[in-house]
């Protein structure tokens, strides 16, 4: 496969916006979309299509993902101005201090909720698996560089089937994930995350303590790049989403967080061009 050379934006520099928002230069955008090019392996791998999900999210199909209850620091709400502000605004008054009206909907906060209210009510037989990447946006306590950001790419393989599918995808996506890592040189430790998917203190939870559902793959500063998600039968209860034979749908995923994927390079291999230089082999 060929390679692909880039430089800086000759004569300017390409600042941040603000905390949480950054803007990539040539080279680490030239990373994120190869790391991206490269993490789509494993969809190929799964015979998993692609496909685009929405880029607003309804309150309503959120709260019955308890998404509320468990991300209420989260959301990231999408507004508009009323349309008694239109003429002001469009005589140039400043939009500091103008009421935005609720639409009703969050900006994504993971790639997969789009596609699960997508597959509400429908029955997806022996199983099916999708692929898809999209900005997603979470309010957060702070921001750190590519660690930790206001608006970043995910990348998600879904699959909705049988309980044994769903054990087989994220035991596919854990073998794959090591070994892209190493691959691309990546020193990446395993361990168990307490993100939560249901009622923190309800029977649930405390079943999620023993048996984790989440697992998290690390970069040596800490920083969590992918992971393995087992969501068990509950958004194909609370979607009422069928399996056919299997009755509700069990659900799980493997997502990586591509921001975070172009930091772990730069950490392993000290720069963007030298990243650069290290997928490009892994990619040939």
């Amino acid at each position: 496969m060929s390679t692909t050379r880039t430089t800086a934006v000759p004569g300017v520099e390409l600042a941040d916006p603000g905390p949480g928002l950054v803007t990539l230069d040539p080279v680490r955008t030239a990373l994120l979309r190869g790391l991206d090019d490269l993490l789509t392996g494993l969809a190929g791998t799964l015979a998993a299509p692609e496909v685009i999900g929405p880029p607003l999210l309804a309150v309503e199909g959120l709260a019955k993902l308890d998404y509320f209850r468990n991300f209420p620091h989260l959301g990231v709400s999408a507004g508009r101005f009323a349309a008694d502000t239109h003429a002001g605004l469009a005589a140039g008054a400043a939009p500091d201090g103008r009421p935005l009206e609720p639409t009703g909907h969050l900006l994504p906060s993971a790639t997969c909720y789009g596609l699960l209210l997508s597959l509400e009510g429908q029955d997806v037989g022996d199983g099916v698996r999708l692929s898809a990447s999209g900005r997603c946006f979470r309010n957060e306590t702070h921001y750190d560089g590519l660690r930790r950001l206001w608006g970043f790419h995910m990348r998600e393989v879904l699959y909705l089937g049988s309980r044994e599918g769903a054990a087989e995808h994220l035991e596919l996506g854990a073998a794959f994930i090591t070994a892209t890592a190493e691959r691309l040189g990546l020193d990446l430790t395993r361990a168990a995350a307490d993100d939560p998917f249901y009622d923190q203190g309800g029977s649930r939870a405390r079943l999620m303590k023993l048996d984790p559902v989440k697992h998290e793959f690390s970069a040596p500063d800490g920083t969590a790049i992918a992971s393995v998600n087992r969501h068990r039968n509950f958004f194909g209860d609370r979607l009422a989403i069928r399996a056919g034979e299997h009755g509700p749908a069990h659900s799980a995923c493997v997502a990586f967080g591509l921001e975070r994927w172009v930091h772990a390079m730069i950490l392993a291999h000290g720069s963007a061009e030298a990243a650069l230089e290290r997928l490009d082999a892994a990619r040939a």
